[in-house]
């Protein structure tokens, strides 16, 4: 049985094994430095040594949670690394909660 059928009847869950690191395929890489580019760029370096471009302007550009980066300044000063993500911490505090995050995982696929 799966463990959501398990989880309905009270009964013992299987045991969960999880991914072997080399099952994750270079996507397990955490970025642990964000710095600014130009025309709204960000360099990603992730923890497996690779350095990713992004561009960040076509989010800018659909605004919403990303329209306070259109300000270079904001952009530039509050780029930081939460959650293992490159991320904008607008509020200055610091709390993962309250971020503009990034996934890092699909940077690293699709960043060059």
């Amino acid at each position: 049985m799966q463990n959501w059928e398990l989880a309905a009847t009270d009964q013992k869950l299987n045991q969960i094994v999880p991914l072997a690191k080399e099952a994750y395929h270079g996507v397990y890489s955490t970025v642990v430095q964000a710095v600014p580019g130009s025309d709204f760029t960000v360099y990603a370096y992730y923890s497996d040594g690779t350095v990713r471009l992004a561009n960040i302007r076509p989010l800018i550009a659909r605004g919403g949670v990303f329209a306070p980066l259109a300000d270079e300044a904001v952009f530039r000063s509050s780029l930081t690394v939460l959650n293992d993500a490159v991320a904008w911490d607008l509020e200055g505090n610091r709390d993962e909660a309250a971020c503009i995050d990034l996934d890092p995982a699909k940077m690293y696929r699709e960043s060059p």
